[in-house]
């Protein structure tokens, strides 16, 4: 595994290959993925209940 030197560009925005040294990289993606994982368990939580709710009604109709 290559580690960045200090001043290097980002070539991937994965959470290892990320300088977590400079705030500004540090802030960034810290609020980027907490937002995706905000935004992943919410659709993950209304994905659930749509499918609990499909299980209870399959009584058919509308």
């Amino acid at each position: 595994m290559l580690l960045m030197q200090h001043g290097e560009t980002i070539h991937s925005m994965l959470p290892w290959d990320i300088p977590w040294w400079t705030t500004d990289h540090a802030v960034f993606f810290g609020v980027l993925y907490l937002v995706l994982t905000v935004l992943g368990l919410g659709l993950a939580c209304v994905f659930g209940k749509s499918f609990r709710d499909l299980r209870r009604n399959m009584s058919g109709g509308h």
